[in-house]
């Protein structure tokens, strides 16, 4: 069964990337959302099998979004996205609860292989 992967990135033209990486690999894209507050709301209705997050976003950052889905369902499957030089905020997204990150700007392989390692 193809498995559900909710996309969160405030940048539209990412989650297009991200969601055709997945897609043409077998994924299904459970929802998207351009900030952390969507995030949260969008994992709670769609409850998806793993959560693309992108760490700088407007109203909620990534790292807020994640501790609230974490701690809502501590079972979440979280992989973090950043830029280069964000590594006090990699670190502390891995120590909240992330599965492993991204750096951006992205490869397909490693998104690919992030996902695979995490949900399979």
């Amino acid at each position: 069964m193809a498995k559900n992967i909710l996309i969160c990135d405030d940048a539209a033209f990412m989650r297009m990337m991200i969601k055709d990486i997945l897609t043409k690999n077998g994924y299904n894209v459970a929802g998207e959302a351009e900030n952390g507050l969507k995030a949260v709301e969008k994992y709670n209705e769609t409850k998806p099998d793993l959560v693309l997050m992108d760490i700088t976003m407007p109203e909620m950052d990534g790292i807020q979004a994640l501790k609230q889905i974490k701690s809502a369902d501590p079972s979440a499957s979280v992989i973090m996205c950043s830029a280069m030089g964000q590594q006090a905020m990699v670190i502390e997204a891995i120590q909240s609860g992330a599965k492993d990150f991204i750096v951006k700007p992205f490869q397909a392989e490693r998104v690919l292989e992030a996902v695979k390692k995490v949900v399979g």
